[in-house]
């Protein structure tokens, strides 16, 4: 099952030929100069959390040019939650199975240093729209779904914008700003920002609204009553199907 195919956008000679090549040598300075803290994050998920330590999940990618369609691809992270269950062997919520360590991983971004292997393969860049999930894709109109037409990223303009504590509608637009200007010098900018974000505070503390799992981009619609149930239902079934039809 597809969606509405999204258009091209022209891309700078930066975005075309020099993007791609300082990700690659970014992604191998971030696995060599850390490659003591990943080991050591490795050893703290195994004790804490158990296997696997790491955690993938599908996410859509870059909108290939041939058929207008997200790429899907597997986005690594370390593990942040426990598999705890209840008495009838159903996951527990989110938020309980967060405990105190995945929300320091998460506090600190320490769970996306597995995201510079995507970045090495070629999924995701070090700057670009961060890769949602694919039911929250199906949500997007095409207009957003534009954000597609850059590879995702490590952080982006949405994430020093604000993070997890502004709205959906706020992150897609600022995504969509970002790519209507990739150069350079903005990216320089946004790698910046997001390491003064992330490492030079004073308060590594960040508010609950920021750690807690987000409402997906449906849900969110669905709360606010911009789509009724049968949609939702509808879209969440494409969802599936779009997952269903892809092996990863």
């Amino acid at each position: 099952m597809t969606l509405e195919k999204v258009p091209q956008r022209k891309r700078s000679f930066y975005e075309k030929y020099i993007k791609r090549l300082l990700d690659i040598i970014c992604a191998l300075l971030a696995i060599v100069v850390f490659c003591w803290l990943y080991a050591i994050i490795a050893i703290l998920v195994r004790t804490k959390l158990g296997s696997p330590v790491l955690f993938k999940q599908p996410r859509p990618g870059l909108i290939d040019p041939k058929t207008g369609q997200e790429r899907i691809f597997n986005m690594y992270k370390f593990r942040s939650m426990s598999d705890d269950r209840d008495a009838n062997g159903n996951l527990l919520p989110d938020e309980v199975r967060l405990g105190k360590f995945g929300k320091a991983l998460r506090a600190t971004s320490l769970d996306e240093l597995p995201e510079a292997f995507n970045i090495l393969k070629g999924d995701m860049s070090v700057i670009g729209p961060r890769p949602q999930l694919v039911r929250d894709m199906v949500f997007m109109t095409s207009a957003q779904r534009m954000r597609h037409t850059a590879k995702p990223g490590l952080s982006g303009l949405a994430q020093v914008m604000g993070r997890n504590a502004i709205t959906w509608e706020e992150k897609i637009d600022w995504d969509l700003k970002y790519i209507q200007h990739i150069t350079f010098c903005e990216d320089v900018k946004l790698v910046w920002l997001t390491f003064k974000k992330v490492f030079v505070r004073s308060d590594i503390t960040i508010s609950n609204q920021e750690i807690d799992v987000t409402m997906d981009y449906g849900d969110a619609l669905l709360a606010k009553g911009q789509i009724n149930k049968e949609k939702y239902e509808e879209l969440q079934g494409k969802a599936k199907q779009i997952l269903k039809g892809i092996e990863l």
